[in-house]
């Protein structure tokens, strides 16, 4: 039976607690799980019988919590991890080798585009920056050492969207996944993989925690992509010298990228989610629908408000008529724009830190997607290490300050906005 979304985000994955009864997952705090012989040890670990080995590969309450985003994003399965930034380099793993390249958005959150500057060279893999929005320069871009096309769909901090349907013709015509971090949308506003992604990645952080207790991350796989179609993917597709000559996508189809970020991902990175925070994130995700749309409706009100003040030159929320980023919004995100975006202040940067020095329901921390309103002023933080040109391109310049609305009661976050603006003006 097809279930709904709010249905899913309760029940998918779990089931009473087969030894105690629990209705709700217990969190299995143990590192390692009894075999139940020598040879169901050695059929675990040739991944010939699937199961529970040592918690780094996996864990029951992390599985619960992966195949309930994973139906949730409507993929096949999906591999949880400790951070979102550990989700992009697990994502990557599979695909790349040293030399090859990634081709990525230039709308991006300041800490990716560090990772994706200099970080992942370390591997040796470059990442080639695009306007996401020009098909022809993301094909240009591509050539046949190219393993992956990268965008948000939502992007932080502007808001920008991503025509994905778009970019998903690219990557299919360059025979390369799509790969969309879908964090600041959640599956509740967008649904990546129906719009051509072959992968979805998630700080589970944010929204699908919604009470910033703890760091996690997934990536969701479509099954969708043909990975031996070429010899781009030897390591989804070649024989695997570590499982004795076993091909993970001949042998395990549509399960194969998943197979292998348990396998070899977490098995070598270790990037491993506790049991702790795979339950706190479950909690959040029951009442995710509640709380976007909550966030949505807030976000609207108050970018609305922004829009006309006196002392705001600019509103960069795509659920604004006034936004270049509208019609395309209602099509990627049918639900709403989120509640993430940048307003521009008269009095540049240091009106800006004067504004947010002067916030009082607004905490001033380097998140998003918490139940409570937050602020940032992303120039002096998140986006600090980028150039002036990179940061004008994310849309994070020194004038321009990211709000994460919450949940509260609009009125009064925008009495708090309204006695900081006026402060800022000093």
């Amino acid at each position: 039976m097809a279930y709904g979304f709010d249905t899913l985000q309760i029940h998918a994955g779990a089931r009473p607690d087969p030894a105690t009864g629990a209705r709700q997952t217990p969190i299995y705090q143990t590192t390692a799980y009894v075999f139940r012989d020598s040879d169901h040890a050695a059929a675990l670990f040739n991944l010939q019988e699937v199961g529970f080995i040592y918690s780094r590969l996996t864990n029951p309450t992390v599985a619960v919590l992966q195949e309930r985003v994973a139906a949730l994003e409507g993929g096949q399965g999906a591999v949880a991890c400790s951070s979102g930034h550990a989700a992009q380099i697990l994502a990557l793993f599979p695909l790349m080798s040293p030399g090859d390249n990634v081709v990525v958005s230039n709308r991006l959150y300041g800490g990716t585009v560090t990772q994706m500057s200099h970080t992942i060279k370390r591997f040796g893999w470059e990442a080639r920056f695009v306007d996401i929005d020009k098909s022809g320069d993301i094909s240009k871009a591509c050539d046949r050492r190219t393993k992956a096309i990268f965008c948000e769909s939502i992007a932080n901090p502007g808001g920008h969207v991503a025509n994905l349907p778009k970019v998903a013709k690219v990557a299919d015509k360059q025979g390369v996944p799509l790969i969309v971090d879908n964090t600041s949308a959640t599956p509740y506003l967008c649904r990546p993989i129906e719009q051509g992604a072959t992968l979805v990645v998630h700080s589970t952080t944010k929204y699908l925690t919604g009470n910033g207790t703890v760091t996690g991350g997934v990536i969701v796989d479509s099954g969708n992509f043909d990975w031996s179609a070429s010899d781009k993917f030897p390591s989804l597709s070649q024989p695997e010298p570590a499982y004795h000559g076993l091909k993970f996508h001949e042998t395990f189809g549509p399960l194969a990228f998943t197979l292998h970020g348990h396998a070899v991902g977490l098995r070598d990175l270790g990037m491993t989610m506790s049991p702790m925070g795979a339950f706190q994130t479950l909690m959040g995700i029951e009442t995710l629908s509640l709380r976007m749309e909550k966030h949505v409706a807030n976000a609207k009100t108050i970018a609305t408000w922004l829009e006309g003040h006196p002392k705001v030159m600019e509103v960069t929320y795509a659920g604004l008529k006034s936004s270049p980023y509208y019609r395309q919004g209602r099509k990627i995100c049918p639900k709403g724009a989120g509640a993430l975006f940048t307003f521009r202040l008269k009095g540049g940067y240091n009106a800006c830190v004067k504004f947010v020095d002067a916030l009082e329901l607004f905490s001033h921390v380097a998140n998003l997607g918490d139940a409570r309103s937050l602020v940032i002023h992303s120039a002096s933080t998140t986006h600090r290490q980028l150039t002036d040109e990179q940061r004008k391109l994310a849309g994070a310049d020194s004038d321009v300050v990211r709000l994460s609305i919450g949940i509260e009661d609009p009125d009064d976050l925008i009495a708090d906005l309204e006695q900081a603006l006026k402060q800022a003006k000093r």
